[in-house]
């Protein structure tokens, strides 16, 4: 599901981007996409879904097939429109011997931020990152969640409107994946684009405004998780386990709905508390002990799973290449 957009209010706005290599492997056949100004755009697929492929493009590391669309109202590919743009990729290497301090100066000094803008956005930005107390020692020592968290200071030295992050909590620890979603959360406060190029889905469902599921080169569905669980919202009815299950449980509710039964849980499919309340009755009635009522809808692993098999075989779809 896309909702148009004015491009003024766009960070990103593609339209038929694909990649084909050697004239036959097709990364990317036709990306159209829209991320909007000061939100958090979370990017999913499996491996060789044509994630990876997407952000190079976006930052001329490789070159497209065929593209159209704007970054940041320019063309994509428009060389100084980089300059406004943060990019954290996802197997950086920055030089051992370096302390974390010096990185940040060292690649804003090649980004050609000027020495002052350096020398007063790196304390700022170690201590956005939790990383001040680890400024002076050297990166060989680094564990790999400190690694991603000076990554992402980096990536912020030059200022950046749109902040691209290609797996960025990936091989980090829980610990260190919470502190990276506050701090994404705090990028967003300060009105930065952030796109996010991951498969851990839980990690985008807490942080992402939007989301793009990207299947073997194509846009699945794009949209707000509610806009794209709509319709397959459902109340879930579980019984206490000292509860007996009854014996005449209705097929339906009296608006039409099917009751399904899952063990002790009934499931119906709607949205709607008032047309759950017949049920929750006969189930009292039949002296069922009620333990919880709750509103469910489909999480971002069950759309993803969604979007990945397919429909005639049931089977998970391969990958393409990406």
């Amino acid at each position: 599901m896309t909702t148009k957009t004015a491009t003024s209010d766009l960070a990103l706005d593609l339209r038929g981007v694909s990649k084909t290599y050697r004239g036959r492997v097709h990364a990317l056949r036709g990306i159209d996409m829209h991320v909007g100004k000061g939100e958090i755009f979370g990017l999913l697929g499996p491996n060789g879904a044509g994630k990876s492929t997407l952000v190079k493009i976006l930052m001329t590391v490789i070159s497209p097939t065929a593209c159209s669309g704007h970054m940041l109202g320019a063309p994509v590919g428009h060389k100084p429109t980089l300059g406004r743009v943060g990019y954290l990729p996802e197997h950086h290497r920055f030089p051992e011997y370096l302390s974390g301090g010096q990185v940040l100066d060292f690649f804003a000094s090649m980004a050609r931020v000027p020495r002052a803008d350096r020398r007063r956005r790196a304390p700022e930005l170690l201590e956005l990152v939790g990383m001040s107390a680890w400024a002076k020692k050297k990166v060989k020592g680094y564990s790999k969640g400190m690694r991603q968290r000076i990554g992402i200071a980096q990536t912020l030295m030059n200022d950046p409107e749109l902040v691209l992050l290609d797996e960025p909590t990936d091989g980090v620890d829980p610990v260190g994946r919470r502190d990276i979603r506050n701090i994404l959360l705090e990028l967003k406060r300060r009105g930065k684009t952030v796109f996010i190029n991951s498969h851990l889905l839980s990690e985008l469902e807490m942080v992402c405004d939007r989301v793009a599921i990207l299947v073997q080169g194509v846009v699945a569905s794009q949209g707000t998780i509610e806009s794209l669980t709509r319709g397959q919202e459902r109340y879930e009815v579980e019984l206490a386990d000292e509860s007996p299950v009854p014996a005449a449980l209705p097929a339906a509710l009296p608006s039409g709905e099917k009751i399904v039964l899952t063990g002790r849980v009934l499931s119906v499919s709607t949205a709607d508390a008032v047309r759950v309340q017949p049920l929750l009755d006969a189930l009292r009635g039949q002296g069922a002990v009620i333990r919880s009522v709750r509103p469910t809808r489909p999480s971002l692993e069950d759309l993803f799973m969604q979007a990945v098999t397919d429909p005639r075989t049931g089977e998970t779809l391969k990958p393409g290449a990406g």
